[in-house]
This record gives structure tokens, C-alpha cells and sequence, in this order.
């Protein structure tokens, strides 16, 4: 499913038209984005959680030309799948 689909889920589902789907979906999608920014998590009980991790500073290589390379410490986004997710697809 992309994201087009989704918000034509959710227009169905929740009986509205598409643009205010498109609209809420938007919103959710940037108070994440938002709370994440902050360092915050944000957990959709019964769905999962949000959150940032961090990765440590590593050492790599450049696939072109073999050369090593230093890959700078990143802040990263992470979900972890709640109870009822799993349980849903399992």
C-alpha cells in the first residue's frame, strides 16, 4: 500500500472526502516528524512506538574505489511494532 491508497483507506473507513484524509494523514505524519526533531517518542497504544536512536561514528569504504572513509555519528528514526500489530500479522 503507498501512500495514496492509504489516504483512500482512510476517506473510506472514516467516510470523508479524500483532500481531508490526504490532510489528517499530512498532520499525523508531521506531528511524528515533529515530536522525533524534539528527541521525543511518540506511542500509538496498540500500534507501536516511534523514536529516535543514535548510530555510532564507524569506519566504511567507498564502493567506487575501495578508499576507507569515516561515516559520521547519525541520529536515526526507529519503530517498534506494539503487541496488537504483531499479534494482527501474526
Amino acid at each position: 500500500m503507498n501512500k495514496t491508497e492509504l489516504i483512500e483507506h482512510i476517506a473510506k473507513q472514516a467516510d470523508i472526502s479524500k483532500a481531508a484524509a490526504s490532510r489528517a494523514l499530512e498532520a499525523m505524519i508531521g506531528g511524528v516528524r515533529t515530536s522525533l526533531k524534539k528527541n521525543n517518542t511518540v506511542s500509538l497504544v496498540g500500534f507501536g512506538t516511534f523514536s529516535v536512536g543514535k548510530r555510532a561514528a564507524r569506519a566504511g569504504r567507498n564502493p567506487r574505489t575501495g578508499a576507507a572513509i569515516k561515516i559520521k555519528a547519525a541520529k536515526v528514526p526507529k519503530f517498534r511494532a506494539g503487541k496488537a500489530l504483531k499479534d494482527a500479522v501474526n
